[in-house]
């Protein structure tokens, strides 16, 4: 039987075809560099691709049964072009590791999100695809919430939701009751208005002592290359403030304030290792005091105040980041500034612009981190602020910390923190006070007060491999506190002198959930202080560190 015509060149064709195209895949499957020789490459971005995880990965063992599947199923994941609106890099723009590394930090900076890493996945000798994976946690809270230091208790009930339909948007509508007030508060955040760096917050508070409104619409210095910043802030509220002796409540007054500023920056970005941005705004803060007629004063009614004035900034931040685990979390990628970020901030109150007073009104604070050696680190910061009237310095507080971090084994830490504030001529609605609610734990919230304080804090730190549920890691601590105040504050009460605690606690480090990180659960015992106080203090609370 004759061959058709062109049947053998087809064959041909197809087998070169075949031959070609594996000759073209084994060239685009090229094996993936370091990101280093991507960027050394001069390699271009192409596809990015967003992968966002589930609250509850259920292909690990421990996490697929019904429970866990149902919870995904409850839970609205972050959209993906909220995590795209996030990325400081597009396709088609070169390769530069840096940039890929802030992105992480910056997306875990979401409440809403528990972790994100952004790999190379694909590379043909010219492009680079890259895959962003993210992991949802929690973000629905409703239901009671319940809070104990110092003797006193917190409660709460609310509808919270961090991530509002997966926009990265916040709702919370929230009843409270703690020792000042009782109050209800609506708020609503959103980090990325109208798909941007714009941020926008609004919230209204209504207590059983007064109320507070807030407006605030701002573009930050988001990123180290961010060359523009600005917003404007505005606040007004009206409540009863406390005074405290010896952890009581021994007065109140009423106070209304108001405080309106709007700012711009600039910044060249980075350049080399250092970031160094200008700001300039302007400032009107208005307090007004009143007895309450219920209420005794505990001292005297401080004066009014009125100052609106310009003032000039500048920010400087070391570009040198570490990526943590077990520093202030538990189990979780901490990113962690060892390295100089400093500010500072100079502005004038003069009568012609409304002020009641001429006054030079300055701030600066300062922070720097060092690895001694691995597994060993010392952070530090210190913070000034103040007003100069008439040649004096009203309202000067000068406050400094130092911590120290020691990997004593892999599942122990040893930490330390050294903490201490100075006031001068400190605004009369001000106290300077310590106690179980600022660190002294085995102590009434704001048992001791003065013109200075000093506090010391000595912890060992244990990381268990328990995972109960799936929801919680479980870590432990023992710690001491030393501290002291020293000079007579508003109220005229004397100094106690050295006061000590020892005391044990339970941390579970939230691996699920937007609402806080590290719940502690301890119980405190004082060495010193008022024969009245509790001999064990429970604390309850929920922080954003160990």
């Amino acid at each position: 039987m004759p061959s058709r015509p062109g049947t053998w060149w087809r064959l041909a064709a197809l087998l070169c075809a075949i031959a070609c195209r594996g000759a073209f895949a084994t060239e685009a499957a090229q094996p993936i560099p370091s990101p280093e020789e991507l960027e050394a490459r001069g390699t271009i971005i192409g596809e990015i691709r967003i992968v966002v995880g589930d609250v509850f990965d259920t292909d690990v063992e421990g996490e697929s049964s019904w429970l866990y599947r149902t919870a995904n199923r409850l839970h609205i994941n972050t959209r993906e072009s909220v995590i795209r609106d996030q990325l400081l890099f597009k396709p088609g723009e070169p390769y530069r590791h840096r940039v890929v590394l802030e992105t992480e930090r910056l997306l875990r900076a979401n409440d809403y999100l528990y972790d994100a890493v952004i790999a190379p996945v694909a590379y043909d000798g010219r492009t680079v695809d890259l895959e962003v994976r993210t992991r949802d946690v929690w973000t629905l809270n409703p239901g009671v919430s319940f809070s104990r230091k110092g003797g006193e208790n917190t409660w709460g009930a609310q509808i919270e939701e961090d991530n509002l339909l997966g926009t990265g948007r916040a709702l919370d509508f929230e009843w409270q009751s703690d020792v000042d007030r009782e109050s209800f508060g609506v708020s609503y955040f959103d980090p990325h208005f109208r798909h941007s760096f714009t941020r926008l917050g609004v919230a209204y508070i209504d207590a059983d002592d007064g109320s507070t409104k807030l407006l605030q619409v701002n573009r930050p210095f988001y990123a180290l290359d961010t060359r523009r910043a600005g917003g404007v802030y505005l606040l007004e509220y009206e409540r009863n403030d406390p005074r405290y002796v010896l952890g009581d409540e021994v007065g109140e007054f009423q106070h209304r304030g108001e405080y309106y500023e709007a700012y711009a920056g600039i910044s060249r970005g980075l350049e080399g290792r250092w970031v160094r941005r200008w700001t300039a705004g302007l400032t009107y803060e208005r307090n007004r005091f009143a007895i309450d007629p219920d209420e005794p004063l505990g001292g005297p009614l401080p004066p009014d105040r009125e100052l609106a004035y310009p003032w000039v900034g500048f920010d400087l931040v070391e570009d040198s980041f570490q990526e943590r685990v077990n520093q202030d979390q538990i189990r979780r990628t901490e990113d962690v500034l060892v390295g100089l970020r400093a500010s500072m901030r100079v502005g004038y109150a003069d009568d012609a612009l409304g002020s009641d007073r001429d006054a030079l009104v300055a701030s600066a604070s300062v922070q720097d981190g060092a690895d001694l050696r691995p597994g060993m680190s010392l952070f530090g910061s210190m913070s000034a602020s103040g007003r100069i009237e008439s040649g004096e310095l009203v309202n000067g507080l000068l406050s400094a910390e130092g911590r120290f971090y020691w990997d004593t084994s892999k599942y122990s830490k040893f930490f330390a923190s050294v903490s201490g504030a100075a006031a001068e001529q400190l605004d009369q609605e001000l106290q300077l006070t310590l106690g179980g609610d600022n660190g002294l734990r085995g102590y009434p919230l704001r048992y001791q007060a003065g013109t200075s304080r000093a506090l010391l804090t000595l912890e060992q730190r244990y990381y268990t491999k328990w995972y109960p549920f799936r929801l919680f890691h479980v870590g432990a601590a023992a710690f001491v506190d030393v501290g002291r105040t020293w000079g007579t504050d508003v109220t005229g009460a004397e100094s106690l002198g050295l006061l000590r605690d020892v005391g044990v606690g339970l941390r579970l480090g939230s691996s699920r959930s937007s609402f806080g990180n590290v719940v502690h659960i301890d119980l405190a015992f004082p060495l010193d202080g008022d024969e009245d106080i509790d001999s064990v203090q429970l604390l309850v609370t929920t922080k954003a560190s160990f």
